[in-house]
């Protein structure tokens, strides 16, 4: 089985760096799957997951906050802001991220207030999808 080089880097740490047989992400346009020998691309990804499966069709799961995802020939490259392995996110403070984004997209009238609560709501919803999809794979 042939493999395609992923590596997942944010701001702080490289956070995985290994041989994948595909990788999806959430790019703005939706999903992608990106298996060997994929044509060159790069897009802009939405707040949102990782998916990486390895050879023996293990999942490693990811969370990005947006980024950049590079496709060449032989890697994958997922460049992000703030990056985390799913099971280390923390689901009692994207409720709480999401709660507040809610409230103050309930409470603001300006637009650039409107905009970071917006911004901080896709974060809170994009964690929680992350989550509810590592468990749904932990099922199966």
């Amino acid at each position: 089985m042939s493999t395609i080089r992923c590596d997942i880097v944010s701001a702080e740490a490289e956070i995985f760096h290994g041989e994948a047989v595909m990788v999806v992400a959430t790019g703005e346009l939706g999903e992608l799957g990106i298996t060997p020998r994929h044509a060159p691309l790069i897009t802009r990804l939405k707040p949102g997951h990782i998916d990486v499966v390895l050879e023996g069709g293990e999942r490693q799961q990811f969370y990005v906050s947006g980024g950049i995802l590079e496709v060449q020939p032989q890697v994958v490259t997922v460049l992000a802001d703030t990056a985390a392995r799913a099971a280390d996110l923390d689901e009692a403070a994207a409720q709480r991220a999401k709660k507040e984004a809610e409230d103050a997209l309930a409470n603001r009238t300006d637009a650039e207030d409107i905009a970071q609560a917006q911004a901080k709501l896709a974060q809170a919803l994009a964690q929680l999808q992350a989550l509810e999809r590592m468990r749904k794979n932990l099922k199966h």
